[in-house]
């Protein structure tokens, strides 16, 4: 496995500022390799809530928790949300004899009592994939081509990755849907997945989806924030300017996983890859959702307008504003919709990603960035 330093300090961190720690992320990330390297997986203080004995032994969860010193860690939270109210007391104590370490594959919405009954008691850390910095820039289009799941990046062969994105999937699906309370059909969602794959990096628009499976728009809608809200799918919100310029409102989607939306679209290979209509689409998605994991910004948008101009990224950090633009080019351009995003959106500055290697200044307050730069974006 990939050692990831830099996240096992982070959890370690927040381990000792606050009670209550949740690892978030999709299943198969790596929160699990995470958490053992804290609290072994034989450890009393570590539950698998995908294990019968882990369940046997949290049939009276204030009995089986209380007497516990140290970290606690607690798996698959999602799965107990009845546990949320009993976390509540025992993170309260004085003095604190134990932290829990909980780790979830939903979002907290999803979580449904985590925000009310934990509310001021937690600290949320997200857990991706494998990023680029980690795996190293040598290994950029094997990533991009399998995404970060750690066993599907680290297959021997890419048949072989292909296959465990597959089964992934249908897992997924089949299996962990349901055990969350979802009774949507695994034939019917994975029909809609797919149509989020062929709309990958463009303006969301629920009534083609709606047309296709026979369903009201209302619940293609509820289908998108399922997957929102289950981290394998990205609702890239607008951003609005007073600006006398009607401005597009509806959200973009992208398919999180590069590899995912790979298997998805049926690409088996590099070379499949590079020829399909949706290159150009992956690429960008793949390059924000990097950016976004190395810059932690705190909002992210895009921005686009009914007459053409559009810019990929938006976000704020520290009271500035930095616009990202994604080009799959050898030689990226000042187009006129960068220079109306620069002068409409007062931005501080523009930063192009491509896939060259050398870095540039294109005009002021625009640069060129090579890809293989990306891991030191945020810094």
């Amino acid at each position: 496995m990939i050692d990831r330093p830099q996240l096992r300090l982070r959890i370690r961190r927040a381990l000792r500022r606050s009670r209550i720690v949740v690892l978030l992320g999709p299943r198969q990330s790596g929160k699990t390799t995470l958490a053992r390297a804290l609290v072994t997986g034989d450890s009393p203080n570590y539950f698998d809530l995908e294990d019968p004995a882990s369940l046997a032994r949290l049939e009276q969860p204030m009995t089986a928790l209380q007497g516990l010193r140290g970290t606690v860690v607690i798996d698959e939270i999602q799965r107990r949300p009845d546990l949320f109210p009993v976390l509540r007391v025992l993170a309260d104590r004085k003095p604190l004899p134990a932290r829990f370490l909980i780790l979830g594959s939903a979002s907290p919405a999803l979580l449904r009592q985590s925000s009310e009954s934990l509310a001021g008691r937690l600290e949320i850390i997200n857990i991706p994939g494998l990023s680029l910095a980690e795996v190293g820039t040598r290994s950029l289009n094997r990533h991009w081509q399998r995404g970060g799941f750690p066993l599907s990046y680290l297959a021997r062969t890419n048949d072989d990755s292909l296959t465990w994105r597959r089964q992934f999937i249908q897992t997924f699906l089949e299996r962990d849907l349901p055990q969350l309370g979802v009774s949507i059909p695994a034939t019917a969602l994975l029909r809609f997945w797919t149509m989020v794959a062929h709309c990958h990096g463009g303006i969301w628009s629920s009534a083609d989806p709606a047309r296709s499976l026979g369903i009201g728009e209302s619940t293609v809608r509820r289908y998108l924030d399922l997957l929102t809200q289950l981290l394998v799918v990205r609702q890239l919100q607008p951003w609005h300017e007073n600006l006398a310029k009607r401005q597009v409102k509806s959200p973009k989607v992208y398919v999180r996983d590069s590899g995912l939306l790979h298997a998805l679209l049926g690409i088996r290979s590099e070379r499949d890859l590079l020829a399909h209509p949706k290159a150009g689409a992956s690429w960008e998605g793949y390059v924000l959702e990097e950016i976004l994991k190395t810059a932690e910004p705190d909002g992210a948008y895009f921005w686009a307008t009914h007459q053409g101009a559009e810019l990929d990224l938006l976000w704020m950090s520290n009271g500035r504003r930095v616009g990202i633009e994604v080009k799959r080019a050898d030689a990226p351009t000042l187009t006129p919709s960068m220079r109306i995003a620069l002068t409409d959106l007062r931005l501080d500055e523009l930063n192009i990603i491509y896939p060259g290697t050398r870095p540039y200044e294109l005009a002021p307050r625009v640069k060129v960035i090579p890809v293989s730069d990306l891991p030191g974006l945020g810094a």
